[in-house]
């Protein structure tokens, strides 16, 4: 794994559908070579209110964005994150924990996502609970997008200029054939 340093973020986050995490240890995982936790920066924590095994695709403008791009996939807010309908009812009746998490020991692995490591055991320093995610989502003036099948607006979104991150697309709908 090669993350680079950024700057101190002095709080990460985790977010969790388990309350009562004492300490996060690290676990292995298909995108690095090591076990790890995983961490979200603020900016980035929208893409994860939702059930943790829920398909999403969630984007937002970068500094590469095009006028284009902006004025056709972001044209009610800044950021988009979207779900299956099917999914729809789990988000209404989810509950979520947002665990706070010391950034000393963490490296950024992508900074577009937010996406941050510790390759050593984390002790949450708090929890907040989020018993209506839709509103935290809101609250954070983020436009949910309940869609039937989320392959077509993917396949736009990774085409466009926009920064994304498109995630358990494995637990998607299988793409249309019609």
């Amino acid at each position: 794994m090669s993350g680079k340093p950024l700057a101190r973020h002095d709080m990460l986050f985790h977010i969790s559908e388990e309350a009562n995490i004492n300490r996060f240890e690290p676990r292995p995982s298909e995108y690095t070579s090591e076990p790890v936790v995983w961490a979200i920066d603020d900016a980035h924590l929208r893409n994860y209110l939702v059930p943790r095994d829920c398909p999403r695709v969630t984007y937002y403008a970068g500094p590469q964005t095009s006028h284009a791009d902006r004025k056709i996939l972001l044209d009610r807010g800044s950021a988009v994150v979207a779900i299956e309908q099917r999914w729809m009812e789990r988000l209404e009746q989810c509950r979520l924990y947002c665990y706070s998490l010391p950034d000393q020991t963490f490296e950024c692995l992508d900074e577009g996502a937010g996406y941050f490591v510790s390759r050593g055991a984390v002790v949450p320093t708090g929890v907040e609970v989020l018993p209506d995610p839709i509103s935290e989502l809101r609250r954070r003036e983020v436009e949910l997008r309940v869609l039937p099948n989320l392959w077509p607006l993917r396949d736009v979104v990774i085409a466009s200029s926009l920064q994304f991150s498109i995630i358990r697309m494995r637990n998607a709908l299988p793409r249309s054939t019609t």
